[in-house]
């Protein structure tokens, strides 16, 4: 069997099943990487999705694999669904049963999103000097600075894994709580709450959810390597098929 389509339904298994391999499972993630060939190259010109599953709906209507995705884009999932997309430099893998509002004064340049409801996984390009990116959840707001990010939004409390990069994060309903975080490889994974203590709204969390093989493959898809590779056990992905 061809080597892309083995890669592509290992990464609908891990979105689609119960679980998801953890971080330090790197000895047992370098053999299905190697197995399963090559990280596929940036997405052409035109084409905005990479994988979807279920249903996905963008800008109200049915989503196909030649669906594009803008940067005003609101892109929807059902139940059992996911889809894996990039817009311009910046790419996603929205999981089930999630609502994400993408903003940007051009069809492909993003300037921020909002996550309403669900779990979504990112890497942002980085943007000239004065730019920037925010993430909006239920509960807070993250200033991007070029970076991979993990959010889940539920309407008490939201999730943050800075999985590399530079992020500021406040917490929507204390002007106390705020923090910045430097992390090269997952390193201060965040719960910001909807009500508590002031100054006291960011707290402590695991990291959970996501994996380095699927930051690998947005990555990819928008021409770019993760700065963690090593991890996987070779020195950087390898492009093609």
């Amino acid at each position: 069997m061809d080597s892309r389509f083995v890669r592509r339904d290992f990464i609908r298994a891990a979105l689609m099943g119960s679980g998801y391999v953890a971080l330090g499972s790197a000895n047992i993630l370098a053999p299905l990487v190697h197995a399963f060939g090559n990280i596929p190259e940036e997405l052409p010109p035109g084409q905005s999705i990479y994988d979807m599953n279920g249903e996905v709906y963008v800008d109200g209507q049915l989503a196909d694999k030649s669906t594009f995705i803008t940067a005003q884009s609101l892109v929807e999932t059902g139940s059992n669904s996911f889809v894996i997309f990039a817009v311009g430099k910046d790419a996603h893998i929205l999981r089930e049963n999630s609502q994400l509002q993408l903003e940007g004064e051009q069809q492909i340049i993003e300037t921020g999103l909002r996550l309403v409801t669900g779990k979504l996984l990112s890497v942002f390009g980085k943007r000239p000097e004065g730019e920037s990116h925010t993430v909006k959840t239920s509960t807070a707001t993250i200033g991007i600075r070029g970076t991979g990010v993990y959010t889940e939004s539920e309407p008490d409390v939201s999730y943050v894994c800075t999985c590399y990069g530079h992020v500021n994060i406040a917490a929507i309903n204390d002007q106390q709580s705020v923090e910045n975080i430097i992390s090269k490889h997952h390193d201060a994974p965040r719960y910001i709450l909807a009500d508590g203590n002031a100054g006291k709204l960011i707290t402590d969390a695991p990291f959970k959810n996501h994996t380095d093989e699927e930051l690998m493959l947005i990555e990819a898809i928008t021409g770019r390597a993760p700065p963690f590779s090593s991890v996987m056990g070779y020195s950087s992905p390898r492009r093609g098929y």
